[in-house]
């Protein structure tokens, strides 16, 4: 005999627990199959590099798809409608590419390469490198959509990409951790700590970038975006 609680069996809440989590993954499978197809153009452009060219600009890749408890929590903070259509229009950072470059220059030469093909659909860009966050943070972000193909036809898919240099992703790395450990509070002395090791991630960055030229010549991309 099934337990009631609050007059509902216990087998009827599994139930609809399942069918909420099968909803769910099917939802986020979406995103999955969109972040997939920018790994692979990401990748396609870093064997072109290793195999057909002097310089690869692609130091390494990451990527995720947020999960659901992550997902739950987002719509909650933004108090955005439990719906799908409504998560759909209103986050579009559910899938995300992180591109690690050598240089700030590459960061804009990638998002070129990845944005000017056929199928890639920009939607929002975010120059973090031009207008760097109050706390120093430079990086490159873009939202993208890409078509997936299903069973049941094309949908259209936004991948949050980041392109961001070497130095810039150490750095991101460990203001993270720290803003995790903190829960957000994040006393004064290491904030201000924090913002100074983002100025000289920027001077690395900068002096890195005029060695290589040195090495190598101007760099084919300068320093702006077009969009």
């Amino acid at each position: 005999m099934t337990r009631p609680v609050d007059d509902v069996p216990i087998s009827l809440s599994v139930a609809e627990m399942r069918t909420a989590r099968d909803e769910i993954q099917r939802f986020l499978l979406e995103y999955r199959f969109g972040m997939q197809e920018i790994e692979t153009k990401i990748s396609i452009l870093r064997e072109e590099f290793r195999s057909m060219h002097d310089y690869n600009p692609i130091e390494h890749v990451t990527s995720r798809v947020k999960s659901p408890d992550s997902l739950v929590d987002k719509v909650a903070r933004k108090g955005i409608d439990p719906d799908f259509d409504s998560i759909r229009t209103h986050i579009t950072d559910i899938a995300g590419v992180r591109v690690t470059c050598s240089f700030t220059a590459d960061a804009y030469r990638l998002y070129d390469l990845l944005t000017q093909q056929a199928d890639i659909t920009v939607r929002v860009v975010k120059d973090y490198i031009a207008e760097p966050k109050p706390n120093g943070y430079k990086s490159l972000h873009v939202i993208v959509e890409v078509p997936v193909f299903l069973s049941t036809g094309p949908v259209s898919v936004p991948v949050e990409v980041q392109f961001r240099t070497i130095a810039m992703d150490f750095w991101a790395s460990l203001e993270h951790k720290i803003h995790y450990k903190y829960d957000g509070a994040v006393p004064a002395d290491l904030v201000a700590s924090l913002k100074d090791a983002a100025v000289t991630a920027a001077a690395l960055d900068d002096r890195m970038e005029r060695l290589h030229r040195e090495l190598h010549g101007p760099h084919p991309y300068g320093a702006s975006l077009r969009v």
